[in-house]
């Protein structure tokens, strides 16, 4: 079959024949339809992962997966062939104390596809029962994959604060590209707060306006929160970038008892001690999502409150999409199809 390999770090992955995946007892065997395109294979490639992931290479790359189940083990259940499904990022044990409180991201012995373990950037990829969230017949298994990883990461931040936010709080969604124009929408079908979307690129904000968002914001975000917050500040700053200047621009943002969530990764967050007392500002990060907040999202989207705006690349061409995430244009999710 063909698989999109990381054969070494700072390289471009290549599209090679490799073995089909072997089948084990639990596991099962997905023919995959859409394998979406992350930031995260891109700190993957440039080898920003390797501590957390040492994965001996070459692998295939590729966590956001959905497809159909063509084959599955003896022990295998909770699943029929044929059935289309969407993969949570881990396979998890479902034995360990963190599996048993529901927090699949946390399993003492998950291996996260596509970085600790083959993935889905191919045509047929192994996980076990336990990942598998089954679809609707007539849901778009190339739009659902991208839910698997951004979709979660989102969902899973925004969900724990929703309940503190009322229709008088003004949340900010910092960057409105893959992860942030879902991140818009979910919050919108779970909040009635007033939503402001921060973005450099009109497009973007274009999209994120068409989406759900209050407002939009470029430059002018301090402006624009002031305003819609009648100078009290953001109750909660989502900052779906995580590097450069995002972390302190999300913090500057915030109002007494804000929340600055931290979605994207890969820079620093400093804040002064100062500011952090006196205002009683809460910090959380947020891992990948569990296994029922993904079964919550596909149901937000088979729902139709949920879109998730892709753009489709061959196989082939994956050296494209990675080229075009890595400079910005991509609108929405990038996403490999066999």
């Amino acid at each position: 079959m063909l698989a999109v390999r990381l054969e070494q770090h700072g390289r471009i992955p290549v599209v090679a024949e490799v073995p089909e995946p072997v089948l084990q007892s639990d596991d099962v065997i997905v023919a995959v339809e859409g394998a979406g395109v992350c930031r995260t294979d891109l700190h993957a490639i440039h080898g920003e992962l390797a501590d957390v992931f040492p994965t001996p290479m070459p692998f295939t790359l590729g966590h956001e997966v959905a497809g159909i189940v063509v084959q599955k083990g003896s022990a295998a259940r909770g699943v029929d062939l044929g059935t289309k499904v969407v993969l949570h990022p881990l396979m998890t044990c479902g034995l360990c104390r963190a599996c048993r409180r529901g927090e699949d991201q946390h399993c003492a012995e998950g291996q996260f596809v596509g970085l600790a373990v083959d993935g889905g950037m191919a045509q047929f990829v192994r996980t076990n029962a336990r990942a598998l969230v089954p679809l609707a017949s007539t849901t778009d298994t190339r739009e659902v994959a991208p839910l698997a990883d951004a979709g979660i990461t989102a969902y899973h931040a925004l969900r724990r604060e929703v309940p503190q936010l009322s229709a008088e709080s003004v949340a900010v969604i910092l960057c409105c590209g893959g992860l942030g124009h879902l991140g818009i929408q979910m919050l919108r079908a779970m909040s009635d707060c007033i939503i402001v979307a921060v973005d450099p690129k009109e497009a973007a904000r274009d999209l994120a306006k068409s989406v759900g968002a209050d407002h939009v914001a470029g430059d002018d975000v301090a402006e624009v929160v002031a305003e819609a917050s009648r100078g009290a500040g953001a109750a909660a700053v989502f900052d779906f970038v995580g590097e450069g200047d995002a972390p302190a621009l999300s913090v500057s943002l915030l109002g007494a008892k804000g929340l600055y969530s931290a979605v994207g990764y890969g820079g620093i967050s400093s804040i002064p001690t100062m500011e952090l007392v006196l205002k009683e500002l809460r910090v959380q990060g947020n891992m990948v999502g569990t296994y029922q907040d993904l079964a919550e999202l596909i149901a937000l989207y088979e729902r139709g409150l949920l879109q998730s705006h892709v753009v489709s690349y061959p196989l082939a061409e994956a050296h494209r999409a990675f080229d075009d995430l890595e400079k910005g244009l991509v609108r929405g999710r990038a996403v490999l199809v066999p």
